[in-house]
């Protein structure tokens, strides 16, 4: 799906007749969001424009080497004036204007050297905004901007909104959209944008091409997710020849782990649970573990990718992690047997892409319970997508079910209000526990094939 003209033409337009642009990706930012909202500033603030980029969380320091990190900021600021206009008729002067604070009451006193100041005369009103244009990168719906899009509704309703991704989850929020579902990355969807402007494409410099191409490599895990298409490969050379800096970015992004790093994700390849029969693999991180490894959530990122996702007979792998502000999100992978997209969205209200999803729970009472309480939904809904195929293989038109549109998903609240309607319960699973079958088959030398291991 290509992006449409008419929504090119008019986001190009909003971008044209705005002035004061406030940028944002979602909250527990990963590399395409942050890389994204950076490439709007970058070319945006060329086109002499007044931008703002708002980081909704803590500033991830592994991504410290993305051009314009050091322009983030952290807190929308919205202009809080209240504006007393004081009509002054023909012949009036002003001779002084002073307050007084008593009582709770503000007293604004103005004494007139000439003529009369009558009630009639006095108007009120707010100051100007701060920004005349939100521009939402990355994000399927504006609840994943987190606390930045609560404590601040009224800004998102009052201002025209442009919706920039590649989820195909997306609400379609906001009065303008640039949707690609097609699209690897929120990055390659602005690389669409930006090139189809004439006047724009020449400003895409060295900087601004490493961004977008941080997002690209970043999202499709170096050009190996299956969301991967002839025209990713084609913008990556291209952005390659506009000056990105490929090493930089794969030495920040894949060679530079801290040591807390390296002990959670130790911790959670030693949580690694397996149930063969129902095809699912998952490992968990509580706050706890973060905690006694002095870590954060966002140093989970990549466990599932470059290990927890590699173990083999399994349609789906799932990593669970406990965050800070509480609640959990759980990141998940699937092959092409399982719809990853549609089984986090039936089952929490999540979403993503077919073979890359997530979800979270934003409550609960135990992390290690409500972990097990999110396999065994999950694995009711491999099951029941697993038959769906059956049935229609049985048909004679596999192909249906995999064609099949996706329903939108529930907002957020529906999803929060589900959540808490429905009882928690440790339901028995067959697990295996992948740390004490390698222990069981080590060999003398002390090393263990972990395939090997596995398949016992």
């Amino acid at each position: 799906m290509a992006l449409n003209p008419s929504e090119l033409a008019a986001a190009t337009q909003a971008i044209r007749g705005h002035q004061r642009i406030l940028v944002v990706p979602h909250a527990n930012v990963d590399p395409d969001g942050l890389s994204s909202a950076l490439a709007c500033f970058e070319l945006f603030t060329g086109l002499g424009k007044e931008v703002t980029v708002i980081c909704p969380d803590t500033l991830p320091e592994s991504l410290a080497f993305l051009p314009g990190f050091d322009k983030l900021e952290r807190e929308i600021a919205e202009a809080n004036n209240f504006i007393i206009t004081v009509n002054l008729q023909e012949g009036v002067e002003i001779d002084k204007l002073r307050y007084t604070v008593e009582e709770q009451k503000v007293n604004i006193i103005v004494v007139p050297k000439r003529g009369k100041i009558r009630p009639s005369q006095i108007s009120f009103g707010e100051g100007e905004r701060k920004y005349d244009l939100v521009v939402v990168v990355d994000s399927a719906d504006l609840a994943l901007l987190g606390s930045l899009y609560s404590d601040h509704v009224d800004l998102f309703s009052e201002i025209p909104v442009l919706n920039v991704d590649h989820h195909i989850s997306n609400t379609r929020f906001g009065q303008l959209q640039l949707i690609d579902a097609t699209a690897a990355s929120a990055t390659e969807v602005l690389y669409g944008w930006f090139t189809h402007v004439t006047e724009w494409k020449s400003r895409i410099t060295p900087d601004m091409a490493t961004l977008l191409l941080t997002g690209l490599i970043t999202d499709t895990r170096s050009f190996q997710n299956p969301n991967t298409t002839p025209r990713s490969l084609e913008i990556a050379a291209e952005l390659l020849e506009k000056g990105a800096r490929q090493q930089e970015i794969i030495q920040h992004i894949y060679k530079t782990k801290p040591l807390s790093t390296l002990k959670i994700w130790g911790r959670a390849l030693n949580r690694i649970q397996v149930d063969r029969k129902a095809g699912i693999v998952w490992s968990s991180v509580s706050k706890e573990d973060l905690q006694e490894m002095d870590a954060t959530s966002k140093e989970t990122h990549g466990i599932l990718d470059e290990l927890i996702s590699t173990l083999p007979e399994a349609d789906v792998h799932v990593l669970f992690t406990e965050v800070e502000e509480g609640g959990l999100k759980a990141s998940m992978r699937s092959s092409a047997a399982i719809d990853a997209s549609r089984l986090a969205q039936e089952t929490y209200g999540g979403g993503g892409h077919p073979r890359a999803a997530g979800f979270r729970v934003r409550s609960f009472d135990n992390f290690q319970l409500q972990v097990l309480d999110c396999v065994q939904k999950l694995k009711t809904g491999m099951e029941q997508q697993r038959k769906e195929v059956d049935l229609v293989t049985t048909e004679g038109t596999p192909q249906a079910v995999v064609q099949k549109p996706e329903s939108p998903p529930p907002s957020a609240a529906a999803s929060v209000d589900r959540q808490k309607a429905e009882a928690m319960q440790a339901v028995p699973v067959q697990e295996i526990d992948v740390v004490e079958t390698m222990r069981s088959g080590e060999q003398a030398s002390g090393q263990v094939d972990v395939v090997r291991g596995l398949a016992k």
